[in-house]
């Protein structure tokens, strides 16, 4: 007795809650025992049978009643919360959708600018630096500067790359962006400029004057006529700039090497990356705004192998582009001497 009261402790609670429900549930185990029942009960013949068939249609009604009562609250009971969820989650789930196809695409994107900024290298030592440039010279077909005088350029990059185009046999193009020889106040602020990170000569054993910058500059020029004279195929292009920059862009087919006055620091990155491409549009824009050498009247004064003082004159006349007054001939030899033979200012110390 003990156990089926605690049983009904326990179900009371939930039956008062659930009260057309627990009516419902009744009422068919009534039904039930009702529909199993002998005739004989409810009276006899007939009539006990129609008596019974009439009780279980009745109560088989009022139960369809209190299962559609039931049916009924239920659904009165959920239309709030349907209402919320359909106002609230579901209302807002477009902008939430959209919030995550913009954080996707932004990870997309850092991905990929993390993926190239790990082809940008630091260079730091001459080494390293001078690997970089052997490299970006291997096969190229093009070859773009931008910075002080060019004096790399003349003695290693363009000596080296002509060799390998003419034994190969094919083209070359070169574009060359320098300081502007004439203009002497951008000549003595890329001199200062020089002199305030050392004073000391460098590898070529002099040291950075407004007049030596003037030399650098007119000494490149020289160089990219001499050049043209002796190979058809050559496609160089000389621009004069009226600003200086504290940086250097060599740009070839396969790398770009942006370095500065420190000889042990630079910085790479190879072809098809942001980086690549950035310096790439940089240069082009650049040139197209300085001071064009026209490099096309490069027949009007042929060179010889060892240009005379009479044909860097005529030549740099002819350009309109002449020498200062005050050069005497030794001033012209010099140049004539820098163009073809300049020193590499970053050469290595020869091992003892």
């Amino acid at each position: 007795m003990k156990r089926v009261g605690d049983a009904l402790k326990r179900i009371a609670p939930w039956a008062a809650q659930n009260a057309d429900v627990a009516i419902a549930l009744g009422l068919a185990i009534v039904v039930g025992v009702l529909g199993i029942m002998p005739d004989e009960i409810f009276g006899k013949g007939d009539d006990g049978a129609q008596v019974q068939e009439q009780l279980v249609s009745a109560a088989t009604l009022v139960i369809l009643a209190l299962v559609a009562t039931a049916l009924l609250r239920d659904r009165a009971r959920q239309a709030p919360v349907e209402a919320t969820i359909t106002s609230g989650a579901l209302a807002d789930l477009p902008r939430r959708l959209a919030r995550l196809e913009q954080i996707e695409t932004l990870v997309t994107g850092t991905r990929r600018a993390l993926d190239e900024l790990q082809l940008v290298r630091v260079l730091a030592s001459q080494l390293e630096i001078s690997q970089a440039h052997a490299d970006a010279r291997a096969g190229t077909t093009r070859w773009s500067f931008k910075g002080g005088t060019g004096t790399y350029l003349r003695a290693v990059t363009l000596p080296e790359c002509m060799a390998a185009a003419r034994k190969d046999k094919r083209h070359l193009t070169i574009r060359v962006e320098i300081i502007d020889p004439a203009d002497a106040e951008v000549c003595e602020a890329y001199a200062h400029y020089r002199r305030s990170l050392s004073d000391a000569p460098d590898a070529t054993g002099e040291t950075w004057t407004t007049d030596r910058v003037r030399k650098e500059s007119y000494a490149t020029i020289l160089a990219a006529f001499w050049h043209r004279q002796r190979y058809g195929l050559l496609d160089i292009g000389v621009g004069l700039s009226a600003t200086m920059t504290t940086f250097r862009w060599d740009l070839s087919t396969s790398r770009v090497i942006m370095t500065i006055e420190d000889p042990n620091r630079a910085m790479t990155a190879l072809a098809g990356t942001f980086y690549y491409e950035s310096c790439d549009t940089e240069l082009r824009l650049s040139l197209e705004q300085a001071r064009r050498v026209p490099l096309e009247h490069y027949k009007r004064v042929p060179l010889s192998d060892e240009p005379t003082v009479e044909e860097v004159q005529e030549l740099f006349r002819g350009i309109e582009l002449p020498l200062p007054k005050a050069y005497n001939d030794r001033d012209v030899v010099d140049i004539a001497r820098k163009a073809l033979r300049a020193k590499d200012p970053y050469e290595l110390p020869q091992r003892t």
